[in-house]
């Protein structure tokens, strides 16, 4: 970290400004193709989080009974 200058620090937060300015132009731009094709994707992110969520019930359990035998 002690070769990084000032200069380096003035790059990365005009980079950091350029590149979130063109996503979120680049987002606008493309709104209504992603309300075309991406209708209900609700679905399928509540799918992958209850999924996760069964997984880590899964886990705590085997781990209590792997740790506290009938």
């Amino acid at each position: 970290m002690e070769n990084i200058t000032t200069g380096h620090w003035i790059f990365a937060g005009l980079f950091t400004l350029a590149f979130t300015s063109y996503l979120i132009w680049s987002y606008r731009k493309d709104l209504v193709l992603h309300k075309v094709h991406y209708k209900k994707t609700y679905y399928i992110s509540a799918g992958i989080v209850v999924t996760l969520f069964l997984f880590y019930l899964l886990k705590q359990m085997f781990n209590y009974f792997k740790d506290n035998p009938a």
